[in-house]
């Protein structure tokens, strides 16, 4: 089995000094974090290098440094399991442009961040997952920070979204 930690929408320094503790302790252990947009600073990757590899990707509120290090869509295969990581598919617009953007991609899992409320959902044999936020969790649906968990097998994919 693997674990993979998502995280999104960590907006250090303006909504936090830094990664809540809680993060490290969740994330304590996992194989990969997969970080969906938002960081505002590159320092957030360094940080949670230091518990596992990083894939990230870059945010509408990430400044140019980000943006020219950080791709806007990465991806990343777990057994044979491909995930995408992107921070907004236009999650406002609805579903069908997430669907077909996965179709598409060939993806199994969809990682994504934006909206700053966790939610996980499966459509047409695809996770679609946003860990929410550990620094900036937006109401009316949800006011505690929270980050994302996925146990993967070769056979079986578990997401948990976890509230610190």
């Amino acid at each position: 089995m693997k674990l993979v930690g998502l995280i999104s929408d960590t907006h250090i320094p303006s909504k936090a000094k830094a990664i809540p503790n809680e993060v490290f302790e969740v994330f304590n252990g996992v194989n990969l974090i997969l970080h969906a947009g938002d960081l505002t600073q590159l320092s957030v990757v360094d940080e949670l290098e230091q518990l596992a590899p990083v894939v990230a990707v870059s945010g509408n509120m990430d400044p140019d440094e980000v943006r020219k290090r950080l791709p806007k869509m990465n991806y990343v295969t777990v057994y044979n399991w491909k995930i995408g990581v992107i921070h907004d598919p236009g999650v406002f617009m609805g579903t069908r442009r997430m669907k077909t953007m996965a179709k598409q991609k060939n993806l199994d899992i969809l990682v994504f961040g934006h909206t700053h409320r966790p939610s996980f959902k499966r459509a047409e044999e695809v996770l679609f997952i946003n860990p929410g936020s550990p620094t900036n969790p937006l109401p009316p649906f949800i006011t505690k920070p929270s980050v994302a968990l996925l146990k993967i097998t070769k056979e079986n994919i578990e997401p948990e979204i976890i509230k610190i």
